[in-house]
């Protein structure tokens, strides 16, 4: 056993750590074994690999297996399709982030704006955060 693996918490099941082989996987998914072999050649998943090559999923690899069942079982959504709504669900993930970033530093810089006789606070700069993005249905959240 390496040394990380055995300063490892037993009771750490981070949603990124790889470690179900495909048949647990499959089954936690609700698919058989041979449908995350077919995923991984179109690119819908990117399961982590050991040593001896042999795939290994993490919880947010169920989770993504069980939204590509979502979208082509339930919402009639073909592949090609759900991997694209998943790509854009990762991008508008990434620019949410970004755009709190952003309005952290437009905050900070409107608090180190000196403020003089007859100026207005926000006077300088009057930028307004957009919060309004487009969401997905499916996902039930802003």
């Amino acid at each position: 056993m390496a040394r990380e693996d055995r300063n490892r918490d037993p009771m750490d099941r981070s949603v990124d750590r790889a470690v179900y082989i495909i048949s647990v996987a499959a089954e936690l998914a609700g698919v058989h074994p041979q449908t995350l072999r077919f995923y991984e050649r179109r690119g819908l998943l990117s399961p982590k690999r050991t040593s001896g090559n042999t795939r290994r999923y993490s919880e947010r690899d169920i989770e993504r297996l069980q939204m590509i069942q979502d979208l082509t079982q339930r919402r009639g959504v073909n592949l090609a399709g759900a991997k694209l709504i998943m790509e854009m669900q990762l991008e508008l993930e990434r620019l949410r982030r970004r755009t709190r970033e952003l309005e952290e530093e437009l905050h900070r810089a409107r608090r180190a704006i000196p403020m003089g006789p007859g100026v207005e606070r926000g006077a300088a700069v009057d930028i307004v955060p957009l919060r309004a993005v487009m969401t997905f249905p499916w996902l039930g959240r802003p």
